[in-house]
Protein backbone atom coordinates (compact mmCIF):
# COMPACT_ATOMS: atom_id res chain seq x y z
CA UNK A 1 0.00 0.00 0.00
CA UNK A 2 1.43 3.33 -1.11
CA UNK A 3 0.66 6.15 1.37
CA UNK A 4 1.53 9.82 0.99
CA UNK A 5 1.69 11.87 4.19
CA UNK A 6 1.13 15.59 3.56
CA UNK A 7 2.95 17.57 6.25
CA UNK A 8 6.20 16.69 8.01
CA UNK A 9 5.44 18.07 11.45
CA UNK A 10 5.62 15.76 14.43
CA UNK A 11 2.09 14.40 13.92
CA UNK A 12 2.77 13.61 10.28
CA UNK A 13 6.00 11.85 11.23
CA UNK A 14 4.32 9.85 14.03
CA UNK A 15 1.64 8.73 11.57
CA UNK A 16 4.25 7.87 8.94
CA UNK A 17 6.23 5.76 11.42
CA UNK A 18 3.17 3.73 12.40
CA UNK A 19 2.19 3.19 8.78
CA UNK A 20 5.70 2.15 7.75
CA UNK A 21 6.00 -0.22 10.69
CA UNK A 22 2.70 -1.78 9.56
CA UNK A 23 4.22 -2.50 6.15
CA UNK A 24 3.02 0.47 4.10
CA UNK A 25 5.22 2.18 1.50
CA UNK A 26 5.28 5.69 3.02
CA UNK A 27 6.48 9.02 1.65
CA UNK A 28 6.24 12.20 3.74
CA UNK A 29 5.87 15.44 1.78
CA UNK A 30 6.91 18.61 3.63
CA UNK A 31 6.65 22.05 2.04
CA UNK A 32 9.44 23.61 4.14
CA UNK A 33 13.17 23.04 3.57
CA UNK A 34 13.31 20.90 6.74
CA UNK A 35 11.04 18.55 8.65
CA UNK A 36 9.36 19.50 11.89
CA UNK A 37 6.92 22.35 11.28
CA UNK A 38 6.53 24.25 14.54
CA UNK A 39 8.71 21.63 16.23
CA UNK A 40 11.85 22.66 14.38
CA UNK A 41 14.98 23.99 16.05
CA UNK A 42 16.89 26.36 13.75
CA UNK A 43 20.11 28.35 13.95
CA UNK A 44 18.40 31.73 13.60
CA UNK A 45 21.52 33.51 14.87
CA UNK A 46 24.97 32.09 14.01
CA UNK A 47 25.96 29.71 16.80
CA UNK A 48 22.57 29.90 18.56
CA UNK A 49 19.82 27.34 17.99
CA UNK A 50 16.23 28.21 18.82
CA UNK A 51 12.98 26.26 18.99
CA UNK A 52 10.74 27.97 16.46
CA UNK A 53 7.61 27.51 18.55
CA UNK A 54 7.54 24.31 20.58
CA UNK A 55 9.65 25.08 23.65
CA UNK A 56 8.34 22.50 26.15
CA UNK A 57 6.84 19.03 25.77
CA UNK A 58 4.34 17.70 28.28
CA UNK A 59 1.40 16.01 26.52
CA UNK A 60 3.56 13.52 24.62
CA UNK A 61 5.20 12.56 27.91
CA UNK A 62 1.78 11.65 29.31
CA UNK A 63 1.36 9.07 26.53
CA UNK A 64 3.29 6.04 25.34
CA UNK A 65 3.83 7.49 21.85
CA UNK A 66 7.62 7.76 22.26
CA UNK A 67 7.85 4.39 24.00
CA UNK A 68 5.75 2.62 21.37
CA UNK A 69 8.00 3.89 18.57
CA UNK A 70 11.15 3.25 20.66
CA UNK A 71 12.28 6.81 20.06
CA UNK A 72 14.88 6.53 22.82
CA UNK A 73 16.72 4.06 20.60
CA UNK A 74 16.73 6.74 17.88
CA UNK A 75 18.30 9.40 20.06
CA UNK A 76 15.40 11.11 21.84
CA UNK A 77 16.32 12.36 25.32
CA UNK A 78 14.29 14.55 27.64
CA UNK A 79 15.31 16.66 30.63
CA UNK A 80 12.70 17.73 33.15
CA UNK A 81 11.98 21.41 33.65
CA UNK A 82 11.52 21.73 37.42
CA UNK A 83 10.25 24.14 38.53
CA UNK A 84 8.04 24.02 35.46
CA UNK A 85 7.09 27.65 35.97
CA UNK A 86 8.21 30.66 37.97
CA UNK A 87 6.29 33.90 38.39
CA UNK A 88 8.56 36.95 38.35
CA UNK A 89 6.67 40.04 39.50
CA UNK A 90 7.83 43.62 38.98
CA UNK A 91 9.52 44.75 42.15
CA UNK A 92 8.08 41.78 43.96
CA UNK A 93 8.60 38.13 44.78
CA UNK A 94 9.35 35.08 42.71
CA UNK A 95 6.87 32.23 43.13
CA UNK A 96 7.99 28.77 42.00
CA UNK A 97 5.72 26.02 40.68
CA UNK A 98 7.39 22.65 41.07
CA UNK A 99 6.33 19.20 39.90
CA UNK A 100 5.67 18.60 43.61
CA UNK A 101 2.51 20.29 44.90
CA UNK A 102 4.07 20.39 48.37
CA UNK A 103 7.17 22.24 47.13
CA UNK A 104 4.94 24.63 45.19
CA UNK A 105 2.82 25.39 48.23
CA UNK A 106 5.96 25.98 50.28
CA UNK A 107 7.06 28.59 47.75
CA UNK A 108 3.66 30.32 47.73
CA UNK A 109 3.55 30.24 51.54
CA UNK A 110 6.77 32.27 51.72
CA UNK A 111 4.68 35.18 50.42
CA UNK A 112 1.10 34.30 51.39
CA UNK A 113 0.33 31.23 53.56
CA UNK A 114 -3.43 31.59 53.00
CA UNK A 115 -2.95 31.53 49.22
CA UNK A 116 -0.81 28.41 49.57
CA UNK A 117 -3.71 26.68 51.34
CA UNK A 118 -6.13 27.76 48.62
CA UNK A 119 -3.81 26.45 45.91
CA UNK A 120 -3.44 23.09 47.65
CA UNK A 121 -7.22 22.74 47.97
CA UNK A 122 -7.73 23.73 44.35
CA UNK A 123 -5.19 21.19 43.13
CA UNK A 124 -6.85 18.51 45.27
CA UNK A 125 -10.13 19.17 43.44
CA UNK A 126 -8.55 19.65 40.00
CA UNK A 127 -6.36 16.52 40.01
CA UNK A 128 -9.17 13.97 39.45
CA UNK A 129 -10.70 16.11 36.69
CA UNK A 130 -7.43 16.08 34.80
CA UNK A 131 -6.87 12.38 35.52
CA UNK A 132 -10.24 11.56 33.96
CA UNK A 133 -9.68 13.84 30.98
CA UNK A 134 -6.30 12.25 30.25
CA UNK A 135 -8.17 9.26 28.87
CA UNK A 136 -8.68 11.33 25.72
CA UNK A 137 -4.92 11.21 25.14
CA UNK A 138 -5.06 7.43 24.63
CA UNK A 139 -6.50 7.73 21.11
CA UNK A 140 -4.91 5.10 18.93
CA UNK A 141 -3.20 3.42 21.90
CA UNK A 142 -3.01 -0.34 22.21
CA UNK A 143 -5.82 -2.23 23.89
CA UNK A 144 -3.54 -3.21 26.78
CA UNK A 145 -2.57 0.43 27.34
CA UNK A 146 -6.22 1.51 27.39
CA UNK A 147 -7.09 -1.24 29.85
CA UNK A 148 -4.24 -0.19 32.15
CA UNK A 149 -5.47 3.40 32.07
CA UNK A 150 -9.12 2.49 32.69
CA UNK A 151 -9.05 2.13 36.53
CA UNK A 152 -7.41 5.52 37.21
CA UNK A 153 -9.70 7.13 34.64
CA UNK A 154 -12.84 5.75 36.30
CA UNK A 155 -11.57 6.61 39.77
CA UNK A 156 -10.70 10.11 38.59
CA UNK A 157 -14.15 10.56 37.09
CA UNK A 158 -15.89 9.56 40.31
CA UNK A 159 -13.61 11.76 42.43
CA UNK A 160 -14.09 14.68 40.03
CA UNK A 161 -17.86 14.47 40.51
CA UNK A 162 -17.60 14.14 44.29
CA UNK A 163 -15.13 16.99 44.76
CA UNK A 164 -16.73 19.41 42.31
CA UNK A 165 -20.39 19.33 43.24
CA UNK A 166 -21.76 16.39 41.26
CA UNK A 167 -22.70 16.40 37.56
CA UNK A 168 -24.13 19.92 37.62
CA UNK A 169 -21.20 21.35 39.55
CA UNK A 170 -18.67 19.67 37.27
CA UNK A 171 -20.51 20.89 34.15
CA UNK A 172 -20.55 24.43 35.55
CA UNK A 173 -16.82 24.20 36.21
CA UNK A 174 -15.93 22.98 32.71
CA UNK A 175 -18.15 25.54 31.00
CA UNK A 176 -16.75 28.46 32.98
CA UNK A 177 -14.07 30.90 31.80
CA UNK A 178 -10.77 30.28 33.52
CA UNK A 179 -10.79 33.85 34.83
CA UNK A 180 -13.85 33.06 36.91
CA UNK A 181 -12.41 29.75 38.13
CA UNK A 182 -9.23 31.47 39.29
CA UNK A 183 -11.20 34.28 40.94
CA UNK A 184 -13.31 31.75 42.85
CA UNK A 185 -10.52 29.42 43.93
CA UNK A 186 -7.60 31.78 44.56
CA UNK A 187 -7.33 34.95 46.57
CA UNK A 188 -4.97 37.16 44.58
CA UNK A 189 -2.94 37.59 41.42
CA UNK A 190 0.07 36.07 43.20
CA UNK A 191 -1.04 32.70 41.81
CA UNK A 192 -3.82 33.71 39.44
CA UNK A 193 -1.40 35.60 37.19
CA UNK A 194 1.17 32.84 36.54
CA UNK A 195 -1.52 30.19 36.12
CA UNK A 196 -3.29 32.42 33.62
CA UNK A 197 -0.02 32.97 31.72
CA UNK A 198 0.16 29.23 31.12
CA UNK A 199 -3.54 29.09 30.26
CA UNK A 200 -3.14 31.91 27.74
CA UNK A 201 -0.51 29.82 25.95
CA UNK A 202 -3.47 28.02 24.31
CA UNK A 203 -4.68 31.36 22.83
CA UNK A 204 -7.57 31.38 25.31
CA UNK A 205 -8.80 34.62 26.88
CA UNK A 206 -9.63 34.66 30.62
CA UNK A 207 -13.29 35.43 29.88
CA UNK A 208 -13.83 32.86 27.11
CA UNK A 209 -16.65 30.44 28.08
CA UNK A 210 -15.39 26.87 28.42
CA UNK A 211 -11.81 27.98 29.00
CA UNK A 212 -11.65 26.51 32.52
CA UNK A 213 -9.77 23.50 31.17
CA UNK A 214 -6.70 25.65 30.59
CA UNK A 215 -6.50 26.62 34.24
CA UNK A 216 -7.29 23.09 35.41
CA UNK A 217 -4.39 21.92 33.23
CA UNK A 218 -2.15 23.30 35.97
CA UNK A 219 -2.78 19.98 37.74
CA UNK A 220 -1.56 18.17 34.62
CA UNK A 221 1.84 19.85 34.94
CA UNK A 222 2.08 18.57 38.51
CA UNK A 223 1.19 15.07 37.31
CA UNK A 224 3.36 14.90 34.20
CA UNK A 225 5.85 17.76 34.44
CA UNK A 226 7.33 19.83 31.64
CA UNK A 227 10.14 18.45 29.51
CA UNK A 228 12.88 19.80 27.29
CA UNK A 229 14.05 17.64 24.38
CA UNK A 230 17.84 17.59 24.30
CA UNK A 231 18.98 19.53 21.25
CA UNK A 232 15.69 21.40 21.29
CA UNK A 233 12.35 20.29 19.87
CA UNK A 234 14.35 19.07 16.90
CA UNK A 235 15.42 16.14 19.09
CA UNK A 236 11.89 14.73 18.77
CA UNK A 237 11.74 15.42 15.03
CA UNK A 238 15.12 13.83 14.34
CA UNK A 239 14.26 10.72 16.36
CA UNK A 240 11.00 10.33 14.41
CA UNK A 241 12.83 10.76 11.10
CA UNK A 242 15.35 8.06 12.08
CA UNK A 243 12.52 5.76 13.17
CA UNK A 244 10.77 6.27 9.84
CA UNK A 245 13.93 5.59 7.85
CA UNK A 246 14.61 2.42 9.84
CA UNK A 247 11.07 1.24 9.02
CA UNK A 248 11.60 1.84 5.30
CA UNK A 249 9.77 5.14 4.95
CA UNK A 250 11.06 8.22 3.16
CA UNK A 251 10.69 12.01 3.29
CA UNK A 252 10.86 14.83 0.76
CA UNK A 253 11.29 18.43 1.87
CA UNK A 254 10.57 21.43 -0.31
CA UNK A 255 7.65 19.41 -1.70
CA UNK A 256 4.57 21.62 -1.55
CA UNK A 257 1.29 19.83 -2.29
CA UNK A 258 -1.11 22.00 -4.29
CA UNK A 259 -3.82 19.41 -5.06
CA UNK A 260 -5.11 16.19 -3.55
CA UNK A 261 -6.82 14.29 -6.34
CA UNK A 262 -9.95 12.19 -5.92
CA UNK A 263 -11.71 10.21 -8.56
CA UNK A 264 -14.96 8.24 -8.17
CA UNK A 265 -15.12 8.87 -4.43
CA UNK A 266 -11.57 7.81 -3.58
CA UNK A 267 -8.19 9.52 -3.34
CA UNK A 268 -5.71 8.74 -6.12
CA UNK A 269 -2.70 10.90 -5.31
CA UNK A 270 -1.40 14.46 -5.10
CA UNK A 271 0.07 17.14 -7.35
CA UNK A 272 3.09 19.15 -6.22
CA UNK A 273 3.76 22.83 -6.84
CA UNK A 274 6.34 21.72 -9.42
CA UNK A 275 3.57 20.01 -11.41
CA UNK A 276 4.75 16.52 -10.46
CA UNK A 277 1.96 13.99 -9.93
CA UNK A 278 2.40 11.31 -7.28
CA UNK A 279 -0.01 8.37 -7.26
CA UNK A 280 -1.08 6.70 -4.03
CA UNK A 281 -3.50 4.21 -2.56
CA UNK A 282 -4.08 6.52 0.39
CA UNK A 283 -3.26 10.05 1.58
CA UNK A 284 -2.93 11.17 5.19
CA UNK A 285 -2.89 14.94 5.71
CA UNK A 286 -1.16 16.36 8.79
CA UNK A 287 -1.88 20.00 8.05
CA UNK A 288 -4.87 22.26 8.78
CA UNK A 289 -7.92 20.13 7.99
CA UNK A 290 -9.81 23.01 6.42
CA UNK A 291 -6.93 23.68 4.05
CA UNK A 292 -6.65 19.98 3.19
CA UNK A 293 -10.32 19.29 2.56
CA UNK A 294 -11.66 22.63 1.34
CA UNK A 295 -8.68 24.05 -0.57
CA UNK A 296 -6.35 21.23 -1.67
CA UNK A 297 -8.83 18.40 -2.24
CA UNK A 298 -9.94 18.36 -5.87
CA UNK A 299 -12.87 18.40 -6.10
CA UNK A 300 -13.23 19.82 -2.55
CA UNK A 301 -15.34 18.37 0.20
CA UNK A 302 -18.93 19.50 -0.08
CA UNK A 303 -22.27 19.09 1.63
CA UNK A 304 -23.10 19.33 5.34
CA UNK A 305 -19.70 18.09 6.51
CA UNK A 306 -17.96 20.80 4.50
CA UNK A 307 -20.22 23.45 6.06
CA UNK A 308 -19.48 22.18 9.57
CA UNK A 309 -15.76 22.25 8.84
CA UNK A 310 -16.01 25.71 7.34
CA UNK A 311 -17.63 26.86 10.58
CA UNK A 312 -14.70 25.73 12.73
CA UNK A 313 -13.21 28.80 14.37
CA UNK A 314 -9.95 30.39 15.46
CA UNK A 315 -9.53 33.76 17.12
CA UNK A 316 -7.30 36.65 16.12
CA UNK A 317 -5.13 36.43 19.26
CA UNK A 318 -2.04 34.31 18.62
CA UNK A 319 1.61 34.34 19.60
CA UNK A 320 4.40 36.72 18.73
CA UNK A 321 7.83 35.17 19.37
CA UNK A 322 11.18 36.91 19.79
CA UNK A 323 14.33 34.79 19.93
CA UNK A 324 17.25 36.44 21.73
CA UNK A 325 20.93 35.52 21.74
CA UNK A 326 22.35 36.77 25.03
CA UNK A 327 25.55 36.88 27.07
CA UNK A 328 23.65 35.89 30.23
CA UNK A 329 20.37 34.58 31.57
CA UNK A 330 17.87 37.13 32.93
CA UNK A 331 19.15 38.15 36.37
CA UNK A 332 16.13 38.25 38.66
CA UNK A 333 16.71 39.73 42.12
CA UNK A 334 16.28 36.87 44.58
CA UNK A 335 16.61 34.15 41.95
CA UNK A 336 17.55 30.61 42.97
CA UNK A 337 19.27 27.83 41.00
CA UNK A 338 16.66 26.24 38.77
CA UNK A 339 14.59 29.38 38.24
CA UNK A 340 15.50 29.36 34.54
CA UNK A 341 14.45 25.73 33.99
CA UNK A 342 10.87 26.27 32.87
CA UNK A 343 8.44 28.98 31.82
CA UNK A 344 9.12 32.39 33.36
CA UNK A 345 5.92 34.42 33.65
CA UNK A 346 5.92 38.20 33.43
CA UNK A 347 2.14 38.53 33.75
CA UNK A 348 1.24 40.56 36.83
CA UNK A 349 -2.52 40.11 36.75
CA UNK A 350 -5.58 38.79 34.95
CA UNK A 351 -6.63 42.30 33.93
CA UNK A 352 -3.55 42.66 31.72
CA UNK A 353 -4.44 39.43 29.91
CA UNK A 354 -8.08 40.42 29.53
CA UNK A 355 -7.09 43.75 28.02
CA UNK A 356 -4.49 42.09 25.79
CA UNK A 357 -6.94 39.57 24.33
CA UNK A 358 -9.59 42.25 23.81
CA UNK A 359 -7.06 44.43 22.01
CA UNK A 360 -5.93 41.54 19.81
CA UNK A 361 -9.46 40.66 18.74
CA UNK A 362 -9.88 44.31 17.72
CA UNK A 363 -6.62 44.18 15.75
CA UNK A 364 -4.50 46.19 18.20
CA UNK A 365 -1.32 45.51 20.16
CA UNK A 366 -1.57 45.09 23.95
CA UNK A 367 -0.64 47.92 26.28
CA UNK A 368 2.45 47.96 28.49
CA UNK A 369 3.57 45.95 30.28
CA UNK A 370 3.18 43.50 27.43
CA UNK A 371 1.85 40.11 28.62
CA UNK A 372 4.96 38.04 28.11
CA UNK A 373 6.58 34.79 29.17
CA UNK A 374 10.00 33.34 28.53
CA UNK A 375 11.83 30.06 28.17
CA UNK A 376 15.59 29.87 28.58
CA UNK A 377 16.36 26.36 27.28
CA UNK A 378 20.13 26.88 27.17
CA UNK A 379 20.03 26.81 30.99
CA UNK A 380 19.22 23.09 30.64
CA UNK A 381 20.97 22.35 27.36
CA UNK A 382 24.38 23.87 26.62
CA UNK A 383 24.30 22.53 23.06
CA UNK A 384 21.98 25.38 22.03
CA UNK A 385 24.44 28.27 22.45
CA UNK A 386 28.19 29.00 22.42
CA UNK A 387 30.02 28.51 25.74
CA UNK A 388 28.98 31.14 28.26
CA UNK A 389 26.11 32.35 26.06
CA UNK A 390 22.37 31.70 26.17
CA UNK A 391 19.15 31.51 24.17
CA UNK A 392 16.01 33.27 25.38
CA UNK A 393 12.58 32.57 23.87
CA UNK A 394 10.11 35.39 24.49
CA UNK A 395 6.43 35.01 23.63
CA UNK A 396 3.40 37.25 23.86
CA UNK A 397 0.16 35.22 23.78
CA UNK A 398 -2.03 38.25 22.97
CA UNK A 399 -0.59 39.35 19.64
CA UNK A 400 -3.12 39.94 16.84
CA UNK A 401 -2.77 38.01 13.60
CA UNK A 402 -4.53 40.79 11.72
CA UNK A 403 -2.96 44.01 13.02
CA UNK A 404 -4.35 47.38 12.04
CA UNK A 405 -1.59 49.17 10.22
CA UNK A 406 0.26 45.90 9.56
CA UNK A 407 3.12 44.09 11.23
CA UNK A 408 5.87 45.41 8.98
CA UNK A 409 5.97 48.76 10.76
CA UNK A 410 5.16 47.47 14.23
CA UNK A 411 7.32 44.37 14.64
CA UNK A 412 10.62 45.81 15.89
CA UNK A 413 9.02 48.30 18.25
CA UNK A 414 6.80 45.63 19.74
CA UNK A 415 9.81 43.34 20.20
CA UNK A 416 11.54 46.20 22.05
CA UNK A 417 8.55 46.46 24.36
CA UNK A 418 8.67 42.72 25.09
CA UNK A 419 12.37 43.02 25.99
CA UNK A 420 11.52 46.00 28.21
CA UNK A 421 9.01 43.80 30.06
CA UNK A 422 11.88 41.48 31.00
CA UNK A 423 14.22 44.39 31.78
CA UNK A 424 11.75 45.68 34.38
CA UNK A 425 12.17 42.39 36.26
CA UNK A 426 15.79 41.62 35.41
CA UNK A 427 17.78 44.87 35.33
CA UNK A 428 20.56 44.76 32.79
CA UNK A 429 18.89 42.14 30.62
CA UNK A 430 18.53 44.38 27.56
CA UNK A 431 22.29 45.02 27.56
CA UNK A 432 22.94 41.26 27.46
CA UNK A 433 21.17 40.85 24.10
CA UNK A 434 23.65 40.48 21.24
CA UNK A 435 21.23 39.50 18.45
CA UNK A 436 17.59 38.68 17.93
CA UNK A 437 15.13 37.16 15.48
CA UNK A 438 11.55 38.48 15.45
CA UNK A 439 8.78 36.09 14.40
CA UNK A 440 5.53 37.94 13.91
CA UNK A 441 2.24 36.11 13.32
CA UNK A 442 2.54 37.04 9.64
CA UNK A 443 5.96 35.37 9.44
CA UNK A 444 4.58 32.22 11.08
CA UNK A 445 1.58 32.08 8.78
CA UNK A 446 3.73 32.48 5.66
CA UNK A 447 6.66 30.25 6.60
CA UNK A 448 4.76 27.41 8.27
CA UNK A 449 1.51 27.80 6.31
CA UNK A 450 -0.51 28.08 9.49
CA UNK A 451 -3.82 29.78 8.62
CA UNK A 452 -4.28 32.67 11.01
CA UNK A 453 -0.80 31.88 12.46
CA UNK A 454 -2.52 29.48 14.85
CA UNK A 455 -0.09 26.69 15.87
CA UNK A 456 -3.03 24.48 16.84
CA UNK A 457 -4.87 25.30 13.57
CA UNK A 458 -8.14 25.89 15.47
CA UNK A 459 -9.11 27.25 18.86
CA UNK A 460 -8.90 24.63 21.60
CA UNK A 461 -12.41 25.14 22.98
CA UNK A 462 -14.93 22.64 24.34
CA UNK A 463 -16.82 22.64 21.03
CA UNK A 464 -13.56 21.83 19.18
CA UNK A 465 -11.88 19.39 21.52
CA UNK A 466 -11.61 15.62 21.75
CA UNK A 467 -14.46 13.88 19.88
CA UNK A 468 -15.54 17.22 18.38
CA UNK A 469 -12.19 18.25 16.85
CA UNK A 470 -12.42 19.65 14.19
CA UNK A 471 -15.98 18.32 13.75
CA UNK A 472 -17.79 15.37 15.27
CA UNK A 473 -17.45 13.24 12.14
CA UNK A 474 -13.88 14.16 11.26
CA UNK A 475 -12.75 13.50 14.84
CA UNK A 476 -12.56 9.84 13.76
CA UNK A 477 -9.87 11.03 11.27
CA UNK A 478 -11.59 9.33 8.33
CA UNK A 479 -13.30 11.43 5.65
CA UNK A 480 -16.08 10.82 3.11
CA UNK A 481 -13.31 10.25 0.54
CA UNK A 482 -12.04 6.67 0.59
CA UNK A 483 -8.35 6.44 1.38
CA UNK A 484 -8.13 10.00 2.73
CA UNK A 485 -7.64 10.62 6.46
CA UNK A 486 -6.82 13.79 8.39
CA UNK A 487 -4.42 14.43 11.25
CA UNK A 488 -2.53 17.40 12.69
CA UNK A 489 -2.95 19.84 15.55
CA UNK A 490 -6.48 20.73 14.47
CA UNK A 491 -7.76 17.15 14.74
CA UNK A 492 -8.73 14.90 17.64
CA UNK A 493 -8.00 14.82 20.40
CA UNK A 494 -5.97 18.03 20.86
CA UNK A 495 -3.17 20.22 19.54
CA UNK A 496 0.24 20.79 21.06
CA UNK A 497 3.15 18.36 21.06
CA UNK A 498 1.16 15.18 21.55
CA UNK A 499 1.69 12.86 18.61
CA UNK A 500 -1.67 11.30 19.44
CA UNK A 501 -3.52 12.76 16.42
CA UNK A 502 -0.83 11.24 14.19
CA UNK A 503 -1.04 7.81 15.77
CA UNK A 504 -4.85 7.79 15.79
CA UNK A 505 -5.02 8.83 12.12
CA UNK A 506 -2.56 6.10 11.10
CA UNK A 507 -4.59 3.46 12.95
CA UNK A 508 -7.80 4.77 11.37
CA UNK A 509 -6.26 4.52 7.89
CA UNK A 510 -5.00 0.99 8.48
CA UNK A 511 -8.47 -0.10 9.63
CA UNK A 512 -10.14 1.57 6.66
CA UNK A 513 -7.77 0.00 4.15
CA UNK A 514 -8.18 -3.43 5.75
CA UNK A 515 -11.97 -3.14 5.38
CA UNK A 516 -12.01 -2.09 1.74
Amino acid sequence: MRVLVVGGGHNGLVAACHLALAGADVLVLEQAPALGGGSRTDELVPGYRFDLHSAAHNIINATDVAEELRLGEFGLRYREMDPFSVAVFRGGPIVRFHRSVDATCDSIAEVDPAEARRYREWMRDAMPVVTAMRSGLEAGASRSRRLRRLPPTLAGGVAALVRNGGPLGLARLLLAPYGRVLAERLGSDLVRAPVSAFAAHASAAPDAPGGALFALWQAFYHQVGQWHAVGGAQGLVDALARCLAAAGGACRTGATVTRIIRRSGRVTGVVLESGEHLSADAVLTAIDARTALLDLLDPPLDGAEAERLRGAHRGNAVQMVVHLATTALPSYPGALPGDHSGLQSYVDGLDALRAGFAAAEAGHLPDDPVPTYAFTPSALDASLAPPGRHTVYLACPTAPFRLRGGWERAAEGFADRMVATVEARAPGFAASVVARSVRTPQVMAHELRWPGAHPMHLDVTLDQLGPLRPTRSLARHTTPVRGLVVSGAGTAPVGGIAGVPGRAAARALLRAMADR
